[in-house]
Order: C-alpha cells, then sequence, then structure tokens
C-alpha cells in the first residue's frame, strides 16, 4: 500500500522534468524542427498516378457538324501600357490604336481650361507621334472626377478637349486629320473615386489614333 504514492510521485516527478526541459531548451534555443525536405506545390496541382482520361477520336461530340468550319484565325490584340514615374502622362499602344492619356495637373490650372506652356510642349510630343503613325483621325476625350455637379463635369471636360484639339490643329497643321472631340465628364472612370489619387487618373484627357502599318 505504502509503494504506489511513490511510484506515482516518481512519475510526476519524472514528466515535470521532462517537460520544464523542453522548455528550457526551447528558451535557450534547442534543436530546430526538421521541414519537409519535398517541394510544396499548390492544393490540387499534386502529382498523380493515375493515367490520363481517354479520348475517343471518333466521339461524335468532337466533330464538327456537317457543313460547319472553324472560323478564320486572327491575332489577338496585345496591349503594351507605359506611365511616367510621376503618373501624370500614360501611353498605350494596342495592334490597331495609341493612346495618350494626360493628368489634368499637368496640363491646365484647377477648375480650368486654360492650358500650360508646360502642356504644349507635352501636346507637341504628341502631334510628333500622329505624324510618326501618318493618323488623320484622331480622338481628344476629355474626362473629370466625381467631384461637383455632373453637368459641370461635362462643360469642363469638353472645354479641355477642345484646347488640346485646338493645340494638335497648329502643331499638325494639316486638312486631311479629322477631330471627333468630347467631354465625358465623371464617366468611365479608370480608378476609384473614393481616393484622392484615384481621382486625380480620372481627371485627364485623352488622345487617341489608329497605328499606321508604316508607322513606329
Amino acid at each position: 500500500m505504502t509503494t504506489t504514492p511513490t511510484v506515482t510521485r516518481a512519475r510526476f516527478s519524472a514528466a515535470v522534468t521532462a517537460a520544464a526541459t523542453l522548455v528550457v531548451a526551447s528558451v535557450l534555443g534547442g534543436p530546430p524542427a526538421l521541414a519537409d525536405d519535398a517541394p510544396s506545390v499548390p492544393p490540387g496541382t499534386e502529382a498523380t498516378a493515375s493515367a490520363p482520361v481517354e479520348l475517343d477520336p471518333n466521339d461524335p461530340d468532337l466533330k464538327l457538324p456537317d457543313g460547319a468550319t472553324l472560323a478564320e484565325p486572327k491575332v489577338l490584340d496585345i496591349k503594351q501600357v507605359v506611365e511616367d514615374q510621376s503618373g501624370d502622362e500614360r501611353r498605350e499602344d494596342t495592334n490597331s490604336d495609341v493612346k495618350f492619356a494626360l493628368q489634368a495637373e499637368v496640363l491646365f490650372p484647377k477648375d480650368s481650361a486654360k492650358l500650360s506652356a508646360q502642356a504644349k510642349s507635352r501636346i507637341s510630343t504628341i502631334a510628333q507621334e500622329i505624324k510618326a503613325q501618318n493618323a488623320t483621325k484622331i480622338r481628344v476625350f476629355g474626362f473629370t472626377d466625381n467631384l461637383g455637379s455632373s453637368a459641370h463635369g461635362d462643360v469642363l471636360s469638353r472645354k479641355r478637349a477642345n484646347a488640346v484639339q485646338s493645340v494638335l490643329g497648329q502643331e499638325l497643321n494639316d486638312s486631311d486629320v479629322t477631330y471627333e472631340v468630347r467631354g465625358y465628364g465623371e464617366q468611365y472612370p479608370i480608378a476609384d473615386n473614393s481616393t484622392e489619387a484615384g481621382r486625380k487618373k480620372n481627371r485627364r484627357v485623352e488622345v487617341s489614333f489608329p497605328r499606321s502599318e508604316n508607322g513606329s
């Protein structure tokens, strides 16, 4: 009757000693846990030993209906976007078009449609690209953020688009060039209007034109 408590106390003491040793080893820096040497893979992409599903080449569901033909192959439109570090100017190139987006702050004073000297220099650079592309149909669209009334944004964006088109007309000086000029106001935002950074991107004038096969 006297030996059972003694054995129990001995086992309890050993367990406490082992736990304390683990705690000390953890605090003082014991041996690191061993990691799995196998590389991790995304769930669902693990290798499997099962054979791939076999397809029946004679399955009628895999054949075109009688009289049907495949669509003509075409090259998908590829877009390349380049934006300067300040974010003031953005250029988009696709297989068919070139588009420049200039933020309003680099073109006009606040709530104004009067171009600055710096703005005219930027527009002149765009005119040179239009000449290089031999483009004769130019689109000039103005946009604002969603602050203020919608009607005011429509008018201001149209006035700003007109101002940019006027400088382009002087630079190109070509009667064969036609312009489509519109003011869209707060429509078609490209960023979140709930932040000032987003509203700044939305206040812009876009100049776009077709890319020529012989252009650069």
